[in-house]
């Protein structure tokens, strides 16, 4: 994995790591890199200085390639204004409505392509896992214990953000 500096067209600069130059560059010219704060997706890597690592390379190499998903990025928020190293409050207010807005796209995404099952969410889950319900994506509530016990037994889970105001 390398991460890399991006700098979005509005001059926002975020760190990203990719599995290589070449996946940034295909990501980059689908539009896929998208910057945290603003969410434009016109990006290019940013000036940064070499990050050498001690550790052995074939190691790492070997354990980085099990089981990640590796078109796939994932984005860390290190943000910058165009002209200085300081995250202003208008930064952080486009930062939090992009991220509303991507949340609310998500929420959308999963309500139109996953079955809603309620307030038996854990119990569907149980069924799909273990072979005994219809394989497929569903969504619905569930108890913060529920959700526990659900990862302890391997279950993948995922909490879908709600369509609530962020303003807490």
């Amino acid at each position: 994995m390398i991460l890399f500096d991006i700098k979005c067209s509005d001059g926002h600069v975020f760190e990203a790591w990719f599995q290589s130059n070449e996946s940034f560059e295909a990501q980059a010219g689908k539009d896929l890199v998208e910057c945290p704060l603003c969410g434009c997706t016109k990006t290019s890597k940013s000036l940064m200085s070499p990050n050498i690592s001690s550790h052995n390379m074939a190691e790492s190499t070997a354990s980085d390639s099990i089981g990640h998903d590796h078109d796939h990025h994932k984005v860390m928020v290190s943000a910058h204004s165009p002209d200085t190293n300081e995250v202003g409050p208008e930064d952080v207010k486009r930062a939090l409505e992009h991220m509303h807005n991507t949340m609310a796209k998500f929420r959308r995404q999963v309500e139109n392509s996953c079955e809603y099952v309620g307030s038996d969410f854990a119990d569907e889950a149980r069924k799909i896992h273990s072979g005994e319900g219809e394989k497929r994506g569903i969504y619905g509530e569930t108890t913060l214990r529920e959700t526990e016990e659900l990862i302890e037994e391997g279950i993948d889970v995922l909490p879908v953000p709600g369509t609530d105001k962020l303003d807490s």
